[in-house]
């Protein structure tokens, strides 16, 4: 199995990597006997999961039990595009745009099901990373604070606006922008935001630490937050 493979590559190399698990996540039960036979007996610090589960969002009941018990063991939920199709691939399936714009949808989408899903409330503690800078999130949180305000719909399942959650969730840097990491940081707390490269993917940044230490937007206290202050305090290492 993957995981087994990933686990043997945290022994090898124990000061160099931590592991996240795959599982199946079209099984909630099997997901959670995966996560748990991973962190509590392998020592992976967490998995990488999809947005989606054949269409299927986060919000939906048939998940709480895997987000509780993902808090319970202290868990983080990487949260990336698998290999499937996005929002976007539906109307404009060329030029790359699919992952490019896709991607970003997507990933507000989650944190949307998330936070209007009153998943966050439900379970507090339970840690959530969001790759590519949470996607369209910060850009959009001020329209989700406004439907949040003026729409009964929106506010089923919260009682404060969805801005109040954003510090909830983690964020990597991979933004392909300094404006829109810094816009990131403004947001969300610089606490908040880790290292990504998306290697080995196409769309990878080609020089990652390069990149982040050459900002001049960044202290280097900043700096050191992101690449790898913060990872370390998540993960307690």
């Amino acid at each position: 199995m993957t995981i087994d493979e990933v686990h043997q590559m945290t022994m090898d190399h124990p000061e160099r990597f931590k592991g996240f698990a795959q599982i199946p996540m079209q099984d909630v039960k099997a997901a959670i006997a995966e996560l748990d036979r991973s962190v509590n007996q392998l020592g992976i610090v967490g998995a990488m999961i999809d947005d989606k589960v054949n269409g299927r969002t986060y919000d939906e009941p048939e998940f709480l039990p895997l987000w509780k018990a993902a808090e319970q063991m202290g868990a983080l939920m990487f949260i990336h595009q698998g290999g499937g199709t996005t929002l976007v691939k539906q109307r404009a399936d060329r030029y790359h745009l699919p992952n490019t714009i896709g991607n970003l949808v997507d990933r507000a989408v989650t944190f949307a099901s998330f936070v209007f899903g009153g998943v966050m409330d439900a379970c507090p503690h339970l840690k959530i990373c969001l790759a590519h800078g949470g996607g369209y999130t910060c850009f959009g949180i001020g329209r989700m604070d406004r439907g949040w305000q003026v729409r009964s719909e929106a506010r089923v399942h919260i009682n404060k606006p969805p801005s109040a959650y954003l510090n909830k969730f983690y964020y990597d840097c991979l933004t392909h922008s300094e404006a829109a990491l810094r816009m990131l940081i403004d947001t969300v707390g610089i606490d908040k935001v880790i290292f990504g490269t998306d290697w080995p993917a196409d769309m990878a940044i080609d020089w990652p630490i390069s990149c982040i230490l050459g900002l001049p937007s960044l202290t280097q206290e900043g700096k050191e937050a992101i690449l790898y202050k913060n990872l370390e305090t998540l993960l307690g290492v």
